[in-house]
């Protein structure tokens, strides 16, 4: 019997959103890849289910089964269903999760998400993974929120963090930074597109934090700054911008500035739309949250990480990424909307040279063989 590594996260609460799902597809896929049994667990509450639907909503159940089936864990997954009548699931039953969970080699808790008492006390070791750095630090450092709970090793996405210059507060954590990966094997190169694009929410699910007398803010505060930005270049810029009606005014300026705004619903509906629209690109061009920027915690996409790995070059605004990842050939970083649009030109001038150095980065640095691994090694 192989080894288990369990993950667990939320990605039956976000039908239709193909980025989302890979990943936690990156890590199953994975981990698989080198030699483990997976278990995804997931859940969904009562109070999460959309006004007006029965519980548990149709949508999201059948998004996750139909998630672990595309990719062979039809067998491999458990979505808890805690309904105001008791408690249910989805896939494997509860027995035979904790059973699991039970003899597994760690538990992987995205964004401390499982919250299921039971089953992480019935896990030999307990790693929390943060993949959205500043928020939940600076939520549980203003104590607004316990982001972490009790785990056995905390790591992160944000390669700065409790560095130097990183404005990330480690809450007395021992941090341990491990890069996003990708499954080599699924993101093939493609020849190039016409466009540089990329995949963003304007706000996403939480507000700017005021810390230490700074705020913090999200992509909508940083975004607005390259509004003009495709008008200094010759090669099409497209956004599959989810973007709120109510911010109708913030769409029409990008617009006027020469973005292409597409629906990501469109552009990245299933795992494989999103990854067909990756492929289908020239490269990514990419604006961070605010909160990436300005605590420059070392935060790079898993997005950003699959682009690479397809043969896309990636422009990437700095987040401090670029102090611990090599830059200059595949993946180029910027500040500004003249940097950006420079190192744009810079990769048109050799977009071959580009497109190698970004699969070769790929595969060397954030091939998954390589980061999970390297991340057993230093949470198992």
């Amino acid at each position: 019997m192989a080894d288990l590594v369990v993950v667990s996260g939320s990605l039956a609460q976000q039908p239709g959103r193909g980025g989302h799902a890979w990943v936690f597809l990156q890590y199953l896929l994975g981990f698989r890849r080198l030699g483990y049994d997976v278990l995804f667990l997931d859940r969904l509450a009562a109070d999460m289910r959309p006004a007006g639907e029965t519980f548990p909503p149709r949508e999201p159940v059948e998004w996750l089964r139909e998630t672990m089936a595309a990719h062979g864990l039809e067998d491999d997954y458990c979505l808890l269903l805690e309904g105001e009548d008791g408690r249910d699931t989805v896939g494997l039953s509860r027995a035979e999760a904790l059973e699991r969970v039970g003899r597994s080699t760690l538990l992987l808790d995205v964004m401390g998400f499982l919250g299921d008492e039971e089953l992480l006390a019935a896990a030999p070791r307990r790693v929390f993974l943060d993949i959205d750095p500043g928020f939940p630090q600076m939520w549980q450092q203003l104590g607004l929120h316990r982001s972490f709970g009790d785990h056995d090793a905390y790591a992160t996405v944000g390669l700065r963090v409790g560095k130097e210059g990183s404005r990330v507060p480690t809450c007395g954590v021992e941090w341990v930074p491990t890069p996003p990966p990708v499954v080599l094997d699924e993101w093939p190169r493609t020849a190039p597109g016409e466009a540089w694009t990329s995949i963003a929410t304007w706000r996403g699910p939480f507000g700017p934090i005021e810390f230490e007398g700074e705020t913090f803010g999200l992509r909508a505060h940083q975004m607005r700054r390259f509004a003009k930005l495709p008008a200094a270049i010759d090669t099409p810029l497209e956004l599959a911008l989810d973007i709120d009606p109510a911010d109708a005014a913030d769409s029409e300026s990008l617009r006027n500035g020469g973005w292409r705004l597409v629906a990501p619903s469109e552009a990245a509906g299933s795992p494989q739309a999103y990854r067909r629209y990756l492929q289908g690109s020239r490269g990514e061009i990419g604006v961070a949250k605010d909160m990436y920027v300005r605590s420059r915690g070392g935060w790079l996409s898993d997005r950003s990480v699959a682009y690479l790995a397809a043969g896309k070059p990636v422009v990437a605004q700095a987040t401090g990424f670029e102090t611990e990842i090599e830059t200059g050939a595949g993946l180029l970083a910027f500040g500004n909307p003249e940097e950006a649009a420079a190192a744009l030109a810079e990769v048109e001038g050799d977009y071959k040279r580009h497109s190698d150095a970004a699969r070769e980065l790929a595969a060397e640095r954030f091939g998954s063989d390589r980061v999970l691994g390297e991340l057993m090694e230093a949470v198992a």
